[in-house]
């Protein structure tokens, strides 16, 4: 048996991680086993679809590598892949559940229902449909349609007995049929509920697991009595667990912590975004934590997922992200880094000194404004900055020191870091000073801030020349005039 995943996305705005983590999981199960994984987009919701969504999980899943065999770009022989194409064929299953039985004609309209549901609550009962038209003639039932009135096909859950399922992460459930509600199948719109499309769609697509979010381990019973119903052999269930902020707080939309796109503007990379997620809710059975896509669908497994909801913490994903930085070569990091190097205006500065630098010290790509601020605009710093007791300097010795760095400066041949290096520290030698009291009012005079990315050298070639000299000259001005 071939194995076939699918990842069934709403348009409705923006990769979720919990999305992609499933997307990530269906598609490391489906490669591992030498399957097919397919994209389908659930748009039976209209009311909540997003202009533009559809492009976001095309532009997400291509991002991050997840390529699938098909899809509604990409056509095969189940398609469409996109459930309002798929309009017509929904009607004639529901009408086959209705002849069986198994379902039955609604014309109960929304004020009557919510009359109902108020008595229940009234009570203090929970609201369940009393199958009111479930016994309705045959005759009455068309006369109504075709005088136009409104109307569903709802699902005729059995009064007794119990639905149940196996699951590979939470074992056999069961759930007394008496609890359940006769779902809706088909709208009043004619289009199918989110419910009846995805079994129609999971069967006729030929969907052999099922991977999705523990949010549908309550839906899943009524499924599996709609597969009973039509006879058809049921998909193995894989229900993940929730990907919490803490453990009580799942990821907020509104603290902008639940969206792929939010940490790839924030300045993460998606290899580390991939490989983070990959660890929320799978271990490899091993003390690994870095993969490649390649290495983590050789190493996925579903004995590797947990029954325990998997924690996000944003500083280990800072962490990985900043080990991923760590393994750039220049060529990488300059290439993300320059839309940020635009940000702060050092685009035009050497990008092989601003690599050498920033790439020790960056987290987060994002980092690099601010870090990198002082060498577009010199800050309006406070002279006690001179004052350092570990370089054994203050005002006097800064005053001093660039007295005797600004005319050595000004008379190199070419502006050169090596040569730069040597002068300075060959005054240091040359005066018998320790290489952090010369050092030191140089850099706060070039810079304006104790710390920095690279010392004064490398300061000194990013701001270039005569930028270099001005903040020099200004400095001692500064400390003259004390």
């Amino acid at each position: 048996m071939e194995v076939r995943t699918r990842f069934a996305p709403s348009p409705t705005g923006y990769m979720h991680l919990g999305n992609l983590r499933s997307a990530l999981y269906t598609y490391l199960f489906a490669k591992h086993e030498g399957g097919k994984f397919i994209l389908r987009l659930e748009d039976t919701d209209q009311n909540r679809y997003v202009e533009g969504a559809v492009d976001v999980i095309y532009r997400t899943l291509s991002d991050i590598g997840l390529k699938w065999d098909e899809g509604p770009d990409k056509g095969g022989q189940y398609g469409p892949y996109i459930q309002s194409e798929r309009k017509d064929m929904y009607l004639p299953y529901a009408q086959e559940l209705v002849k069986a039985g198994k379902a039955y004609y609604c014309f109960c309209t929304k004020e009557e229902l919510e009359v109902r549901r108020a008595e229940a609550e009234a009570k203090g009962e929970t609201f369940k449909y009393d199958k009111h038209c479930l016994n309705l003639p045959q005759e009455e039932i068309q006369r109504r349609i075709a005088n136009g009135e409104s109307y569903v096909i709802r699902q005729n859950v059995p009064l007794t007995g119990e639905a149940s399922f196996d699951d590979v992460i939470y074992g056999h459930i069961k759930v007394d049929c008496s609890e359940l509600d006769d779902m809706i199948l088909i709208k009043a719109d004619g289009m199918p509920t989110y419910n009846f499309a995805n079994v129609i769609d999971d069967h006729t697509m030929g969907i052999t697991h099922v991977m999705r979010g523990n949010e549908y381990l309550a839906s899943t019973p009524k499924y599996n009595l709609l597969y009973e119903a039509f006879g058809w052999e049921k998909p193995v269930y894989i229900h993940l667990t929730n990907i919490m902020r803490d453990a009580t707080h799942k990821l907020s939309k509104r603290d902008g912590d639940a969206y792929y796109e939010d940490y790839i503007a924030k300045g993460y990379i998606r290899e580390a975004i991939v490989n983070y997620v990959s660890l929320l809710g799978w271990n490899p059975g091993d003390e690994r934590e870095f993969f490649t896509l390649d290495e983590l669908t050789q190493a996925f497994s579903l004995g590797g997922l947990s029954k325990s909801p998997a924690i996000f913490d944003v500083n280990k994903l800072t962490w990985m992200n900043a080990e991923y930085i760590r393994m750039m070569n220049e060529q990488e990091f300059t290439a993300h880094a320059k839309a940020y190097y635009r940000q702060a205006g050092v685009d035009a500065m050497d990008s092989s000194v601003l690599w050498r630098i920033l790439q020790p010290r960056v987290e987060i790509f994002s980092q690099i404004p601010d870090m990198v601020d002082f060498l577009v605009n010199l800050p309006d710093y406070e002279l006690e900055l001179y004052t350092n007791k570990k370089s054994k300097t203050d005002s006097e010795v800064s005053k001093n020191v660039l007295k005797m760095v600004i005319p050595l400066l000004e008379q190199l041949p070419q502006w050169d870091e090596t040569l730069i290096h040597d002068r300075l520290l060959g005054l240091a030698a040359e005066k018998e000073m320790k290489n952090g009291t010369l050092l030191w009012p140089v850099r706060i005079a070039m810079a304006g801030k104790t710390v920095t990315p690279g010392g004064a050298m490398e300061i000194a070639v990013l701001l270039g020349k005569d930028e270099t000299m001005r903040r020099l000259k200004l400095g001692l001005e500064r400390l003259e005039n004390e």
